[in-house]
Parts: structure tokens; C-alpha cells; sequence
């Protein structure tokens, strides 16, 4: 699409509200498409014009001044597209992956009251206000317990046993990748055992623990307890540190893995149908059914574990409203302690590419009603949401929530979305995230992106570790 500003310097704010409505296209200044949009003040008036295939409209408001000139061009260029296309995308000009934080700094410098009116006036819906305060207000009671010593944990296995279809993070599969693991594991044990020895020289306080990937049981028993010992042997695991493992993959678990996890103090894992549909769940490249995922779910309770979760996908191919409400129900019926409900993210061109596709709102609108459905119907079944993020790409422009039985919440997810404190991470693409104090003052280590990479050169992942202490140091 083509995006042109004219005669202001607010090319950030329109490019997202551009995102907001266009997440697959490629932005540019100059040239032809059949999308364009210009924005444009002169004096105190401000217009945009769109021109989105057959359709086009234009608008002008004029302002005295005195109001944010940014949120005032964002909010028409909204209503500009919102009527072209036919969809509104209900987080109204609100852009950020963090809207309980945002909320939160709101309220505290407006009190309740007012920040709730200030997202109405961005145009916000009021049910997605109310969730943000919801929201806000558990994280809040999580994020007091964490201390200026604090820290989390990151361990990343990035591998998998397939990569399935709407994947965006760094994971290989086994069969390109599985040579790497055992290598792997013997260098994240070095890397683990490095990193505690830092955190206890500054005489930090862990308090969780959380392995992602990738599908961290794509590792076999034996590996587990490998690595697992090398946190509980470096660092100072209390029987209240959250410790959090990823059985995502279904297919990836039996009982000598779980017994595993369940003697050496795991006390949360994660078995993630995204969808109790057997066609849908195919489609998204992903090689196990419900019956493996029931079997892998019963298998974790009869082992002893009583805080699982359930990851599901709002919005993917093929999934009918109906049948999204089906996998919620049944998840809440095995009695999953927490369930996760994500909206798809968009990463290909399959999506919002022809005219056609473009002004058919119905896969944005069936996505909206199934995060909705999910909302009412486990808040009335005793789950709540009590974390939220949102992501730029994603289809219909809609949030992420996890919702949990009282007491069952995740606190790794809320420390790593507040960013409340250092998150200390191992592994082919982690990324430590560094925070004392202030939100101004977070800074991020980088590991190498890709195991092959991780291993050849795992000297320079170590020497990175040394910015720990610099930063504790020095701030």
C-alpha cells in the first residue's frame, strides 16, 4: 500500500493505524497499488483520503489545537478506513502489546475514572476497556510480590517435532534439526550453570521459572532431567518458585517424560490442543488428535499435576464458531486449571490480498465472536483473565488472554508482559531482558537466533552473560 503524509511529522501514528487495517502489506511512500491513503494538515485542518481498490472516501475535520494533534489524525484516518472497509477494529487507535500496563500507567496518573474515559475517547469498546481494568487489576496484585532483587528464569528448546503452519518463533524441526539436541543440551547445562552462578553473586531472588520453545518435551526423559538438574543444582528452586514446562505438543509426551518433570519439581506444565478439531488442527501442521491430547492431559493429572493449561488459536483456517466453542467446552470439562486463548496471528499472504478477501469481514468477525464467547463463557465457569497482550499482526486486530482458576495464574506471564523484573535467559534464541528500577532503563542480551549458530561459537554466548553483572553494576 501507499502511505502519504503531508505537511506533519506523524508518520509513526498513521503507519500503525495503517498496520491496524492492512497487516500484510508492505508500507511504502512512492509508487502505484491499489491501496492509498493520504494524510494530510493544513493549518488547522486535517484530512485523509483513502482509496482501497473500487472503494474510496475522504474526510476533513478541523481542530483549534489545543488537542493532541497525533490522536486527532489517528482517530480520523480510523474512521476513515473503518468505513471503507466495513470492519472496526475494536481496540479502536490503541496500537500497544500491553494494554493492562497501559491502563495501569493511566490510572495512576488519572485515577480510574479518568483512564477508563481516556481509552473510550481512542476509541476503545467498552466490554474491551472493562477486561483491560480486569486485567489489570490481577496483574497487579502478581506484580507486588515481586522484589528489587527478583528475577525469572528463561529456558528455550527450540526444537519441535514438526513446525506447524502459524508459527512465528525460533523452532526447527527434529528432522532438520535433530543431530543438534544432544549437543545442544550439553552446552545449555554450561550456559545454565554460568548464568546462576551471576545471579548468585548478585544475590538475586528467582521466583519462576518457565521452559518455552519450540516444544521443550521434544527432549527425551533422560535430557530433561539433564537440564532440569542444572537449574536446581545453579539456582535456589523453592518449593513456591513457579516452574513452568511446556508439554505443548501432544505427541510429545508419555509417562517416563512426565515423571520426570513431576520429580524434579515441575509444578505447571502446558498441553496445547489449539484447536479439539482433528481437520483444523491437520491443516495448521500439527501431527497429533484430540484423543492424544485427552490421553496426554490425563496422563499429567494421574501423574500428580494440578496446574495445567490449555493453549487455543482464535481464527484458524477452516474453524467454524461452533466448533471453537466446542474445544473451549471441553477443555473446561478435563478441567484444565488455566486456558490460554490466542488470537491468529497473520504471516503469510494468505490472508487480506484481493479485493474480495479485503471487504469479507467474516474471518474478523468470527474471530471476534469466538474471543468473546471464550471470555463469557469461562468467566462464568470461575476462570479469569489475568494477562493480555496484543500483537500488531494479528487477525481482526484482537488480544490474547489467559484466563485461570483462582490461585492458578501463571506469574512468568505476567512478569515477562509487565516487564516487572530481569527475566535471565538460556538458549538458542532467549533473550535477557534486563530491568532495575525503571521502565526507561531495560536493556536485552542477545543469544544467537539458531542452534547451529548457539553451538559454534558458544564462547561469545558466554562472554554475553558478563553484561549481567555490568548492568547490576553499573545502574
Amino acid at each position: 500500500m501507499i502511505l502519504k503524509n503531508i505537511n506533519h511529522d506523524f508518520e509513526y501514528h498513521t503507519t500503525k493505524i495503517a498496520t491496524m487495517f492492512f497487516p500484510l502489506e508492505k508500507i511504502e511512500t512512492k509508487g502505484a497499488s491499489d491501496i492509498e491513503v493520504v494524510c494530510e494538515k493544513q493549518g488547522n485542518t486535517l484530512t485523509v483520503s483513502a482509496k482501497v481498490y473500487s472503494k474510496s472516501l475522504t474526510k476533513s475535520r478541523t481542530t483549534d489545537g489545543s488537542f493532541d494533534i497525533a490522536k486527532e489524525l489517528s482517530l480520523l484516518m480510523f474512521d476513515v478506513l473503518s468505513e471503507v472497509i466495513g470492519f472496526k477494529p475494536p481496540w479502536g487507535i490503541l496500537y500497544g502489546v500491553r494494554p493492562a500496563r497501559l491502563m495501569h500507567s493511566k490510572a495512576e496518573q488519572l485515577g480510574e475514572a479518568a483512564a477508563k474515559e481516556e481509552f473510550l475517547s481512542s476509541l476503545v469498546e467498552p466490554e474491551k476497556v472493562e477486561l483491560a481494568l480486569e486485567v489489570m487489576h490481577r496483574e497487579n496484585a502478581i506484580i507486588a510480590q515481586s522484589t528489587p532483587k527478583s528475577f525469572s528464569l528463561y529456558i528455550s528448546i527450540p526444537f519441535c517435532p514438526t513446525r506447524c503452519a502459524y508459527c512465528s518463533f525460533v523452532s526447527h524441526s527434529i528432522e532438520n534439526a535433530g543431530e543438534l539436541i544432544d549437543k545442544y543440551v550439553e552446552l545449555l547445562c554450561l550456559e545454565i550453570s554460568k548464568t546462576a552462578e551471576i545471579a548468585k553473586t548478585l544475590d538475586l531472588k528467582l521466583e519462576s521459572v518457565y521452559f518455552g520453545g519450540g516444544t521443550p518435551t521434544t527432549l527425551s526423559a533422560a535430557q530433561l532431567r539433564r537440564v532440569i538438574g542444572a537449574v536446581r543444582d545453579g539456582f535456589d528452586v523453592r518449593k513456591d518458585t513457579e516452574f513452568t514446562v511446556e508439554a505443548g505438543r501432544p505427541d510429545t509426551v508419555d509417562k517416563e517424560k512426565l515423571e520426570a518433570l513431576w520429580s524434579l519439581g515441575v509444578n505447571r506444565i502446558s498441553i496445547n490442543p489449539q484447536t479439539f478439531n482433528d481437520e483444523v488442527r491437520e491443516k495448521a501442521g500439527r501431527r497429533h488428535t484430540t484423543e492424544q491430547t485427552v490421553n496426554a492431559f490425563e496422563l499429567a493429572k494421574k501423574v500428580g499435576f494440578d496446574n495445567i493449561n490449555m493453549d487455543f488459536i482464535a481464527g484458524l483456517a477452516g474453524e467454524s464458531l461452533d466448533s471453537f466453542k466446542s474445544g473451549i467446552k471441553k477443555a473446561v470439562s478435563l478441567g484444565a486449571e488455566s486456558i490460554t486463548v490466542h488470537n491468529l496471528a497473520l504471516k503469510s499472504a494468505a490472508f487480506l490480498v484481493t479485493e474480495n478477501e479485503l471487504f469479507n469481514p467474516d474471518d474478523k468477525n468470527t474471530a471476534a465472536k469466538m474471543v468473546d464467547f471464550a471470555y463469557s463463557y469461562l468467566k462464568a465457569d470461575g476462570y479469569n483473565p489475568y494477562y493480555m497482550y496484543r500483537q500488531s499482526k494479528s487477525l481482526g486486530n484482537l488480544e490474547n488472554v489467559g484466563y485461570a482458576k483462582e490461585g492458578k495464574e501463571c506469574r512468568y506471564n505476567i512478569y515477562m508482559m509487565d516487564e516487572t523484573h530481569s527475566v535471565l535467559s538460556c538458549g538458542a534464541g532467549a533473550v535477557t531482558k534486563l530491568k532495575k528500577d525503571s521502565y526507561n532503563n531495560i536493556q536485552r542480551v542477545y543469544n544467537y537466533k539458531y542452534p547451529y549458530e548457539y553451538i559454534s561459537d558458544f564462547d561469545e554466548v558466554l562472554r554475553r552473560k558478563d553484561k549481567i553483572t555490568g548492568y547490576y553494576q553499573n545502574t
